[in-house]
């Protein structure tokens, strides 16, 4: 009888944890900016881009979209509008960041190897064709510049946020329920609750 007087109140105390999302801090590690990217196009002959262009047409896209739905939609719905909009750029641009890093790694160990003097497998190709090291630099020279157009695409997208909302975006956290908990573990938690 002892054990079901017992309180129940930290069996109940639930702990909410939060599905971190991906912020433009995140992006800015993850791509290049505007110094690398034009370092790229010039290392690998690739066209320059126009960030600042890229960034203040995105910001122009999203404020002038907000504008000619004013009307029909209301403020708290404009901000979760644009919370979503704007979390899609961002999470855009990170995962093309990371691709653009795991490209960087790729091409890093290739050309390692071929630094290796008694490596035969990774020699240049006959004249004329490219080795398969110069084939994944120049990959991921392309990446660099997809992923840094994201980038000022996203900066552009919260830049914009910011201006139409009045507040800083940042992510939204979606609350986890129970993270961790099985079937399993829950059925063992409610039988153990029934025994006291």
């Amino acid at each position: 009888m002892a054990k079901a007087a017992r309180s129940t109140a930290s069996s109940n105390a639930r702990v909410v944890q939060l599905r971190k999302g991906t912020t433009l801090e995140m992006v800015r590690l993850a791509c290049p900016d505007a110094t690398q990217a034009s370092l790229i196009s010039e290392s690998f002959g690739l066209p320059l881009l126009d960030s600042d262009g890229i960034r203040d047409r995105h910001e122009r896209l999203l404020i002038e979209t907000a504008e000619a739905m004013r009307e029909g939609v209301g403020d708290r719905a404009m901000q979760i509008h644009l919370q979503r909009i704007v979390g899609a750029f961002v999470g855009s641009a990170y995962g093309a960041g990371q691709f653009y890093s795991r490209a960087v790694t790729e091409a890093r160990d290739l050309t390692a190897k071929l630094a290796n003097d008694t490596r035969d497998e990774d020699l240049d190709g006959p004249a004329g064709f490219q080795s398969a090291a110069q084939r994944k630099r120049e990959f991921a020279a392309d990446m660099a510049l997809q992923s840094h157009s994201l980038r000022m695409a996203a900066e552009g997208a919260v830049a914009a946020y910011e201006q139409l909302v009045g507040e800083r975006w940042k992510p939204f956290e979606r609350q986890i329920e129970n993270a961790g908990a099985t079937v399993d573990r829950k059925a063992a938690d409610l039988q153990m609750a029934a025994l006291g």
